[in-house]
């Protein structure tokens, strides 16, 4: 991303659907005047499907592309920039 509060311009990290629920939660109780995006649904067949998977990797994408390019999350975010971008991230650190 070119976004300045990004230092990297390119980052990889392995996140659970439980941490997208929890950071997707952290956003909305950070702002009440942005709508954070729904996450994608949680799956209960066919979850080791290599499609099911996809489809739900670019949903997660979709909703960090979203949430990444708010400005008023760029800002007013103490959890975005970790979230996206630190492999040894943890919740703990953010439990306000």
């Amino acid at each position: 991303t070119n976004i300045p509060m990004f230092k990297l311009r390119q980052s990889s990290v392995r996140r659970r659907y439980s941490e997208f629920e929890w950071f997707r939660d952290r956003l909305e109780r950070e702002t009440s005047r942005v709508t954070i995006p729904p996450l994608p649904g949680k799956v209960f067949t066919n979850r080791f499907d290599d499609q099911v998977i996809e489809d739900r990797r670019e949903g997660l994408e979709r909703f960090l592309q979203i949430v990444a390019g708010h400005p008023l999350l760029q800002t007013g975010s103490k959890v975005l920039v970790a979230f996206i971008q630190d492999p040894a991230f943890s919740k703990e650190k953010y439990s306000y």
